[in-house]
């Protein structure tokens, strides 16, 4: 139930002002490439690569591929056509850029209408029926959108829409048929809002604390807009499909869902210890054995999610999205794992970053910031970054904006565990842990 602003990172076209006095790191960008030695000093940086300041031509290749991926998308979504052209001018093959939802310029364009910086996509050979993780074409998005002008011009250029009889798509998936109704389905009615209070906010939507049928929850509250959505209302339905099956201690139950109503809403059981940021905003850092323990919680949760049939990545664990069963801090529960293959976001350039507000930066795995292909280690990386943060007191790389710490460790870099007030020996079996979590974990 994230509120947090954390994946909002500066503009990209100041992406790389923060690299100027780093030194190079090893090719250790990926949470799941290997590391060769443990250094000395027992932290968990890897190794440098060679003399400092010395960047490899590959290396730098990739930085800058990375930073015009991130360029593109955003003066995209921004209609800055001449932007769009001179990158194009630049390096042609960024026409084919994708963000983090596999997601194309021209999809981009084509949901909003902006016809310049189509026409500019299309001179440059754009793929015009490329298709995103949802399968949909720009001319989908187009219709969608009921972008009129936007749809002819795609139709001319051969364009397709999903599903599209004589396509050389696959027909358009049912959805799957949802468990017995009456055991989720939830009357709108029977929420009770009149003491409600907000807890949370994000693009799709808002989290409001409620009563039903006497019990607290948190109500997950669509926007209209998206719930009107024809796409939306179909991950939405897949979502949900997904939810009902999820039972494990350390997870966020579900408990119903209006999906034959408008706004759609999730309902979800209401802890009331608040999330693992604030609690460590109060609390800073954590002795080890709560450390521990809350480290076991989120990883028997975790594992849960990883050893299902049909695995899910969080790919957005966070402090934010662990909460506190209660005051105490008994244990913790993961939650959020569902909206971020559920919304998109459609309003913020942040989602032109790569994240697409289903990662925060700060601790984002190195595959996924660079576009890279990912499997359930990415949040394996996460829960370091977590773990860490845990035993520091203070969030992974605090003096780097989060998108330049994310950008910091896709070139092989990673925070140095400093263990104030730790026993040597337990700072040891911590850097090795972490060592393992971030860079050994094939």
């Amino acid at each position: 139930m994230s509120s947090s602003n954390e994946g909002s990172g500066p503009d990209p076209r100041s992406s790389e002002a923060a690299d100027k006095s780093s030194t190079a790191g090893s090719d250790g960008g990926s949470s799941s490439s290997s590391s060769n030695t443990l250094a000395s000093s027992t932290t968990f940086m890897t190794s440098p690569g060679g003399s400092a300041g010395v960047v490899s031509t590959e290396k730098q290749k990739e930085k800058t591929r990375v930073s015009r991926t991130s360029l593109i998308l955003w003066h995209t979504h921004q209609n800055d056509a001449a932007a769009v052209r001179k990158l194009l001018e630049e390096d042609p093959s960024l026409v084919a850029a994708r963000d983090y939802d596999s997601r194309t310029p021209l999809h981009v364009a084509a949901l909003h209408g902006w016809m310049e910086v189509a026409r500019c996509l299309l001179e440059y050979r754009a793929d015009v029926n490329a298709q995103d993780r949802w399968k949909n074409t720009p001319l989908a998005d187009a219709e969608g959108a009921k972008k009129q002008n936007m749809i002819e011009l795609l139709k001319s250029h051969g364009g397709l829409s999903f599903g599209q009889n004589g396509s050389h798509f696959e027909p358009k998936p049912v959805p799957p048929p949802l468990p017995n109704k009456c055991d989720w389905e939830i009357d709108p009615s029977e929420l009770d809002f009149s003491t409600s209070n907000i807890i949370g906010k994000g693009s799709f939507g808002e989290i409001l604390k409620a009563c039903w049928r006497g019990t607290p929850v948190a109500v997950k509250r669509i926007l209209p807009s998206l719930s009107d959505d024809r796409l939306v209302t179909q991950d939405f339905r897949h979502e949900v499909n997904l939810l009902v099956k999820l039972r494990h201690p350390n997870i966020v139950q579900f408990l119903g869902a209006v999906t034959e109503r408008k706004p759609l809403m999730l309902i979800t059981e209401y802890l009331r210890g608040g999330d693992l940021h604030q609690y460590l905003k109060e609390k800073g850092s954590l002795n080890p054995l709560t450390a521990i323990n809350f480290a076991l919680d989120i990883a028997r949760g975790m594992a849960y999610l990883h050893n299902e049939p049909n695995v899910i990545i969080h790919r957005d664990l966070k402090p934010r999205n662990v909460l506190l069963v209660n005051a105490n801090a008994d244990h913790l529960k993961v939650g959020d794992f569902g909206l971020s293959k559920l919304i998109r976001v459609q309003n913020s350039h942040d989602v032109y970053k790569m994240t697409g507000e289903t990662g925060s930066y700060r601790y984002m795995a190195p595959e996924v910031f660079k576009h890279r292909r990912y499997d359930k280690k990415v949040d394996v990386f996460s829960f370091a970054m977590i773990l860490y943060e845990m035993l520091e007191g203070d969030p992974p790389l605090s003096n780097y904006e989060p998108y330049e710490a994310a950008k910091y460790v896709a070139e092989g870099h990673r925070p140095i565990f400093r263990a104030k007030g730790y026993l040597p020996e337990l700072k040891e079996y911590v850097d090795l842990f972490l060592l393992s979590c971030f860079i050994n974990i094939d």
